[in-house]
């Protein structure tokens, strides 16, 4: 079965970054940031992405590409171990576990932009009269699974039509689509009285807040960062698999994590100053995965052309939501083609099918929602990251430098030994003691015994996988 190629650059840089721009930037990043100090929580959030993510980032597109297959394929045969290739099925378990709670979460705001678009010909949308009260009767239930399914099914409709079809040209169409969108509505909110309150929330450095909470803000940004940037799910070695020629992986990893973060940031400068305008501190009311849709509903009532501008709002976030559900649903779909030579048809079908169960037990129960979409998505990603860095630096090796090495000039090169030596070593301990902090370790004994247990378990992760199979 012949596999399926990007089109262009440009077609494969806008699907990385539709994969990575999506309710990571636009739902999940003012929750967080308005949970984890603002500012401060910001600072620790880019410097992450710097440092981690995008290393990590070139760590996958050299998996990907050098395999031509995805993650489960990528491992096992880079390896020539079967053990590697189990761990890549985890990246298989992350990709339906991410979509389970995203498509019920891209339900709610497909409901909210069905709403906001029909009332712009008639009354006000239903939200408006009691933003909290509309949430908390859509956000679980019958409602919330059927416009789960209906999200879903948009999703794969656009992962059956292809790579090239389907992925490449939704997002060649959405991802200009959404930023266009959002810089004029940050435009307006910048006309918004007390934006520059919301400014000062989202952009003011306190070093106090920083330093008196630095761990506590840690593991959420960690979290954030992977999340955002689509890593350790496999989805960046999944796209970066169906690349057919040498490209320069350094610059377009790095185009797509400042685009991304760019997003991000932007959605920030939408945000904050609206929700400021209204006299809504995030830091002081609540929070959580309803903050945006109750704390911006709020907001959009009180404004002039309040229909049109959440109508538009949403119709960002929709686009931006089916950006990224794509390539979650085309990691197991991947899998499928990939190692069972199942037709993308049949394949889109049954994974669809089983997304779809697991998703409703999410609407139906926020109890799961809610574990799966903090706690547990934020362990799978950073584990999952850790085990591939620890791949590329210990397995690969030099056949992950000649990847890396291959299209880029002489100061590309140059980098390409720190880079292994950052994927293989610094930064497995530094994933591996977020995670023990995110199940507060660090609190419980103090920061150099978790020091010394995260650089022990990465060693014995590492050793482990190897001992298992004596091929590696």
């Amino acid at each position: 079965m012949a596999r399926e190629t990007w089109a262009t650059r440009l077609g494969f840089i806008l699907a990385a970054v539709g994969s990575a721009v999506g309710l990571g930037n636009i739902w999940r990043f003012p929750w967080q940031t308005a949970e984890n100090g603002g500012s401060a929580f910001l600072i620790v959030y880019l410097a992450i992405v710097l440092l981690v993510g995008v290393p990590g980032l070139l760590a996958e597109f050299v998996i990907g590409r050098r395999s031509n297959k995805s993650p489960v394929g990528a491992l096992r045969d880079l390896s020539g171990s079967k053990t590697w290739g189990a761990v890549g099925v985890f990246s298989v378990v992350t990709g339906i576990t991410l979509l389970s709670f995203y498509s019920v979460v891209g339900g709610w705001i497909l409901r909210y932009l069905l709403e906001s678009g029909v009332s712009l010909v008639g009354s006000n949308p239903a939200y408006f009269a009691n933003p909290g009260q509309y949430f908390g009767g859509v956000s679980a239930g019958v409602d919330a699974a059927l416009y789960h399914l209906l999200f879903l099914g948009l999703t794969a409709l656009i992962v059956f039509a292809g790579v090239r079809k389907g992925i490449e040209f939704g997002t060649k169409i959405m991802m200009p689509a959404v930023v266009v969108l959002l810089v004029g509505l940050a435009a307006w909110a910048a006309t918004q009285p007390n934006a520059a309150a919301g400014y000062s929330f989202f952009l003011r450095f306190d070093p106090s807040v920083l330093s008196e909470n630095f761990f506590a803000i840690l593991g959420p940004a960690a979290g954030q960062a992977l999340f955002t940037l689509s890593l350790g799910a496999g989805t960046m070695i999944t796209y970066a698999s169906y690349l057919d020629e040498d490209r320069s992986l350094p610059f377009d990893g790095s185009a797509i994590a400042v685009l991304n973060t760019s997003v991000g940031v932007l959605t920030g400068l939408v945000v904050f100053p609206l929700l400021f305008s209204q006299g809504i501190n995030p830091a002081e009311t609540g929070t959580g995965p309803g903050a945006l849709f109750v704390g911006l509903a709020g907001a959009f009532s009180q404004l002039p052309a309040g229909t049109l501008i959440a109508t538009a709002f949403f119709a960002v976030v929709t686009l931006a939501a089916l950006s990224s559900s794509i390539s979650m649903l085309e990691i197991p779909v991947a899998f499928l083609v990939d190692e069972y030579e199942i037709e993308r048809r049949n394949a889109v079908i049954g994974m669809g099918v089983l997304i779809a169960i697991t998703g409703s037990i999410c609407a139906f129960r926020p109890d799961i929602f809610g574990f799966v979409a903090g706690t547990l998505v934020n362990a799978l990603l950073t584990a999952g990251l850790a085990a591939f860095l620890l791949f590329v630096g210990w397995v690969m090796g030099r056949d992950a430098i000649d990847e890396f090495t291959s299209g880029v000039g002489s100061f590309g090169e140059s980098l390409a030994t720190p880079w292994l030596f950052a994927v293989g070593v610094i930064l497995p301990l530094f994933l591996v003691f977020t995670l023990l902090s995110q199940f507060g370790v660090d609190a419980a004994i103090g920061f150099w015994k978790t020091v010394g247990i995260a650089a022990v378990a990465s060693v014995a992760a590492f050793f482990g996988l190897r001992n298992a199979n004596s091929v590696i």
